[in-house]
């Protein structure tokens, strides 16, 4: 194959989602020659199968539920249904403007893009549409697809993935999600807002297994009260279509039925055939192993996203794109601290939180070293004018830093914000509760929670 571009440019980047614009963004920033090749759309999956369609769906069924439920605000309203055409039409809308912003954005930074299916041909090369690519550092991210379970076959009919459900043309009368993760629970919470009858099979204890248990705790209460079932501690053995749906069955012979079985257990990295392993790069279950600043084994071969094994979240990606675009160009760089990254699940009440569990921190510092303080949102007057319930939990070393910060109930995600200075910038509960917070907003609930555990609690019992 020939360098059709005869150059040989400074970064070629294979995967056009995330992390990999992130770097193309942030290197061309920086004076470096970057190709940026994608075979789907540019933004990839957060932007056309992930984040933001999610969220748009999310928010019509928000909207659907302040209808049915307006009364309780003194507001006369009548509830005629779900449009699914007009929520698609608005989910795609929103994803259109955002794709084309993103697409002028890469072509003013003179980012050469190349829409195509590469394959890395050698530590230095990709190729692509019958052209190789040639640069100084290939940077990979391909990023992740829905995972199944052996002997679970995602058909797009009754047996679903989330790729699926984003274009479902119906609402369906009744769905059965396995996996109780954040992309279960997320369809959950929208589906049931639009009328469905669900179930969440979740395999371990807690529903957000990976959240501080007090917050799975708060969110499988919120899910009984909105009518959300779901099953708890036993995995899942068996899925057969029915006369009207999908039976799934599980470890302990426990059986359910519903109209569709949405697979959500989690995502896989796309790496196979793309020749990874045939030049030398270091791999792991399909994963590409890399160090703190996003290096493979291969010198000139970095990798960042869904295909590493970190915390597969757009802004993760964001920022490993980052990174490795400043390395590349000598800047001085600091890895990631993982735990400080802002974790949000966006369902209805949303679960947002930074730094370390409670019993992470045990395992850290020991039982005796930490101090663990809940603030019931019940306490902040916004919250109950949006009659939104939750609390705000706080994990501190005892005497130092506050390390975690956990906060169910309604727009929490806009809270996470300010908690992940708190935890970033190692503060102390008194040296947050100095800050005035504004009245009467949710954020204050933050303060009002370092108050207290500064030891000087206004709104809050001692």
């Amino acid at each position: 194959m020939a360098n059709d571009a005869s150059t040989v440019f400074d970064l070629v980047i294979l995967g056009g989602g995330s992390g990999g614009y992130a770097a193309a963004l942030r290197g061309a920033q920086l004076g470096l020659d970057v190709a940026l090749i994608e075979k789907n759309k540019l933004g990839g999956t957060c932007l056309h199968n992930g984040c933001i369609p999610t969220k748009a769906l999310l928010h019509a069924g928000e909207i659907a539920d302040q209808a049915r439920e307006a009364d309780q605000f003194g507001v006369l309203t009548t509830f005629e249904g779900i449009d699914i055409k007009a929520v698609h039409k608005y989910k795609d809308d929103v994803i259109s403007g955002l794709y084309k912003g993103l697409q002028g954005l890469v072509a003013s930074r003179k980012v050469t893009y190349i829409e195509g299916e590469g394959r890395l041909s050698s530590p230095t090369s990709v190729d692509v549409n019958g052209q190789r690519v040639e640069g100084r550092h290939v940077l990979l991210a391909t990023g992740s697809v829905p995972k199944s379970l052996p002997g679970l076959e995602i058909d797009g009919n009754r047996i679903i993935s989330s790729d699926h459900a984003l274009t479902l043309d119906r609402v369906p009368e009744s769905a059965i999600i396995l996996g109780g993760g954040v992309i279960g629970v997320e369809f959950a919470s929208a589906w049931k807002s639009f009328g469905t009858d669900v179930t969440v099979i979740e395999g371990l204890k807690h529903l957000v297994p990976v959240e501080d248990e007090n917050s799975s705790k708060l969110l499988e209460r919120a899910f009984r009260k909105r009518g959300i079932k779901f099953n708890l501690g036993t995995f899942f053995q068996s899925a057969e279509y029915t006369d009207n749906g999908v039976k799934v069955t599980l470890a302990d012979g426990k059986t359910f039925e519903a109209e569709v079985l949405l697979v959500a257990i989690g995502r896989g990295p796309v790496s196979a055939g793309l020749g990874y392993e045939e030049q030398g790069v270091a791999m792991d279950r399909g994963y590409v192993l890399v160090d703190e600043y996003m290096r493979t084994n291969v010198p000139t071969v970095s990798a960042v996203g869904d295909l590493v094994p970190t915390l597969q979240l757009a802004h993760v990606g964001f920022a490993e794109g980052i990174l490795v675009a400043e390395r590349l160009a000598g800047l001085k760089t600091v890895p990631i601290d993982y735990d400080g990254v802002p974790r949000v699940t966006y369902c209805h009440p949303e679960v947002a939180s930074v730094g370390i569990t409670e019993a992470k921190a045990k395992e850290i510092y020991g039982a005796d070293k930490v101090v663990a303080l809940k603030y019931n949102l019940a306490g902040n007057g916004k919250s109950k004018i949006l009659k939104t319930a939750g609390e705000i939990k706080l994990v501190q070393v005892k005497d130092g830093a506050v390390v975690g910060v956990h906060m169910v109930g309604d727009r929490m995600g806009e809270q996470v914000g300010e908690a992940q200075l708190i935890y970033n910038w190692e503060a102390l509960p008194a040296e947050v509760a100095q800050l005035i917070h504004a009245h009467p907003t949710q954020n204050e609930a933050l303060g009002e929670a370092h108050l207290a555990l500064a030891g000087k609690p206004l709104h809050s019992h001692d």
